[in-house]
């Protein structure tokens, strides 16, 4: 099967790991692995603000880059959705029939945990990771794509994982892009109270199928110095006992925040 990485540019740009991971794995289920290097935004961040009219030539552009393939795969549940949900509709709002019915007839886009449950037929992965891990189902990927437990199905196969429940897993972390920003005291108060249902698994390592949501979590994680690492699906299902993910970098000094919210000197 040919597939083409859709990586998106926040994964390009700030965790160019998880992408080599995602072509590792599907690589090693037999997959042809393609990185069409045209790729741009797929427009997510005009729509979220209320510009969806402006991404009209990034849905003309990424309807043209992923043409030929046989499957789409993105590692971010929230540009998925974006893709599948939103630009044959932007099309259509902007008076392009004709690109919207290319879009609704292009090669179909999945997030990784579906291409590999739903498409491929596969759970266990041969993956080996051995940590305790909690997931977080990210809102896009839960809300709009519908995953459901398909990325649980692919780590409860993972050799040597201790994987624990996420309590109020369906919450969402307060990320939601731009949300963050408008919203910040809101925003961290449901950072807070998930960071505060991690610390209780225990877990070295929270997972998610989005490295914006990781990104926002692992923020507070790292300020509250609780240890514990964040880590994309695709990363761990691509560790072996050969290959391991990279270890965590050392923490950075500067200013912390205590459980009590009260910022100090690191």
């Amino acid at each position: 099967m040919r597939v083409a990485l859709f990586v998106t540019c926040f994964n390009d740009t700030l965790f160019p790991a998880t992408g080599r991971a995602v072509v590792t794995l599907l690589e090693r289920l037999g997959c042809r692995v393609d990185f069409p290097p045209d790729q741009t935004c797929c427009g997510q961040m005009h729509v979220n603000t209320g510009y969806g009219g402006d991404c009209l030539p990034l849905v003309r552009r990424f309807t043209d880059v992923f043409a030929g393939y046989d499957a789409v795969v993105s590692p971010s549940g929230s540009c998925a959705a974006l893709v599948r949900d939103h630009h044959a509709r932007i099309a259509e709002a902007a008076g392009d029939p004709r690109l919207a019915a290319a879009v609704r007839e292009r090669t179909p886009v999945y997030e990784l945990s579906e291409f590999l449950v739903d498409v491929l037929g596969v759970e266990d992965v041969g993956a080996f990771f051995p940590h305790r891990v909690t997931y977080h189902p990210t809102c896009h990927s839960l809300r709009m794509l519908h995953v459901g437990d398909k990325p649980l199905r692919l780590l409860r196969a993972v050799r040597g994982i201790d994987l624990v429940e996420l309590p109020a897993a369906e919450q969402c972390c307060g990320f939601g892009g731009t949300f963050a920003l408008k919203n910040a005291d809101t925003s961290l108060a449901m950072c807070a109270d998930k960071v505060r249902h991690v610390r209780d698994t225990g877990a070295e390592v929270l997972c998610a199928g989005d490295n914006s949501c990781l990104t926002h979590l692992g923020g507070m994680l790292s300020r509250l110095r609780t240890g514990v690492r964040t880590l994309h699906l695709a990363e761990i299902l691509a560790a072996t006992e050969e290959s391991p993910p990279a270890p965590a970098p050392p923490p950075r000094s500067g200013r912390r925040v205590s459980a009590r919210g009260k910022a100090g000197r690191a």
